[in-house]
């Protein structure tokens, strides 16, 4: 393993890993607040119990979420430093908000745990309200930091040097709002069918309890909803990409060749040695039209791009074609459950369909994973696009792969040290529950 893999690796899994906390972190306050709210309505105990059950699992992925935060701040610097040099002083100022949003999303999340009892609890629910919101913000300005990335703006790049520096032009450049809406959405997705999935194995286990139920119904209505909003951003975004950085869409497209009326392809095994694409389903015109608003339009390919500026055509393919497939996968679902809860409410109790919640939960995350992966590998060669290649980014440092296998073992632990807390807090649910089951729950 060469010093370059190494370190793309280690940024790719420390990004990875990070990523699901972040999501976590935007999303899951919202379910807290919605449940806190519920009992404000109802006075039920139950919804006051899902609100701290779900603060506590917010108050730990968000420690662990820092503790990697922190990490890979470091690892901007340490394995990229020529990028950091020249970056740094042009796209500092998302990060910097981000930092105001983290702490502001500490304090509010210390009065949401602390505060029970002692202030009003109007005040105390407005709190869970500023944990979510400063939560996204915090995504936000991160991907706007990443979405400058993709369309550097704010400076002028002549014979080498950067100059006329404008960190306002630089914060909303071209690709922070498609990025950080469908970045945004994708986070309650994910969250919403994972959490779902987790009170449906609960259920399935013999803890027939309301408690489940609630949870279930909340975060699903949550990741449903999202789901459905991802293909008009997703849209929005594939639009922007198209615009800004066709090579990135060839290769999400593995769309070789340069032609008017493109096909849409799904599926397939792409070949660059052939400029193929094996197996695939195509629908004419489609791709031209979803592009550009045209069936007619030419869509740029793979042929008008300089090969070394060419982005990894199968790695980028396989992940946009995973990402919206599961995405297709979680609208369906979603609507299986509003048609269920309209019509049919006595099957959500049935196993097969809590089994299908179960498989799911991780779902999400997957196809978050696989669209950070189009968004990163289809950047490629370039780590500031069409200014700075990642070869030249990269530290001089030798013995990077000691680092990269540093990190995968401490991110082991921590998701053994996640799983284990979340362990305790389901645990504790269920020994105050105990004997109150809910009788006339059956699990068919």
């Amino acid at each position: 393993m060469d010093e370059l893999l190494a370190a793309r690796l280690q940024m790719a899994f420390s990004l990875g890993w990070h990523i699901v906390f972040a999501c976590i972190g935007m999303a899951m306050p919202f379910f807290m607040a919605f449940a806190e709210w519920k009992w404000l309505k109802t006075k039920e105990e139950i919804y006051l119990d899902l609100a701290k059950s779900w603060a506590k699992g917010v108050a730990i992925f968000f420690a662990v979420g820092a503790v990697s935060g922190t990490l890979l701040s470091f690892e901007l610097g340490l394995l990229w430093p020529e990028f950091m040099k020249h970056a740094g002083p042009i796209f500092g100022m998302p990060f910097s908000m981000e930092g105001t949003a983290f702490f502001i999303e500490a304090i509010a999340l210390g009065v949401f745990l602390y505060g029970w009892n002692r202030i009003s609890p109007t005040a105390h629910w407005i709190s869970g309200l500023v944990v979510g919101i400063s939560g996204v913000m915090s995504g936000i300005f991160v991907v706007a930091a990443n979405g400058w990335m993709n369309s550097p703006s704010g400076f002028d790049f002549v014979n080498g040097e950067y100059t006329n520096i404008d960190p306002i032009a630089a914060l909303f450049n071209d690709a922070w709002f498609t990025q950080a809406l469908h970045m945004t959405f994708a986070a309650f997705a994910s969250t919403g069918f994972a959490v779902a999935g987790v009170h449906a194995l609960m259920l399935l286990r013999g803890h027939k309890i309301r408690f489940h139920q609630e949870a279930l119904k909340i975060a699903l209505v949550f990741g449903a909803v999202a789901a459905f909003a991802m293909p008009i951003t997703g849209d929005l975004a594939a639009k922007d990409v198209a615009k800004r950085q066709p090579a990135k869409l060839a290769a999400m497209e593995a769309h070789y060749h340069t032609e008017k009326s493109a096909s849409l392809i799904i599926g397939g095994i792409p070949d660059d040695e052939r400029q193929e694409v094996d197996y695939a389903i195509k629908i004419p015109g489609a791709l031209s039209f979803l592009a550009h608003g045209d069936f007619e339009s030419e869509v740029i390919g793979l042929d008008q791009i300089p090969k070394d500026e060419q982005p990894p055509v199968i790695v980028t393919h396989f992940a946009f074609q995973i990402m919206v497939g599961l995405g297709s996968l979680m609208m369906l679902i979603g609507i299986i459950y509003f048609f269920l809860a309209w019509k049919k409410k006595n099957y959500l109790n049935l196993k097969w369909w809590l089994w299908t919640l179960t498989v799911a939960s991780p779902i999400g995350f997957i196809a978050l994973e696989a669209g950070w992966t189009v968004t990163e590998v289809g950047r490629q060669p370039w780590i500031i696009y069409g200014v700075m290649r990642t070869s030249d980014a990269l530290t001089a440092m030798p013995g990077i792969q000691y680092s990269f296998y540093l990190i995968v073992a401490i991110y082991a632990l921590l998701t053994l040290a996640v799983i284990w807390l979340m362990f305790r807090q389901v645990k504790a649910i269920h020994q105050k529950y105990e004997g109150k089951g809910n009788d006339d729950l059956v699990i068919r």
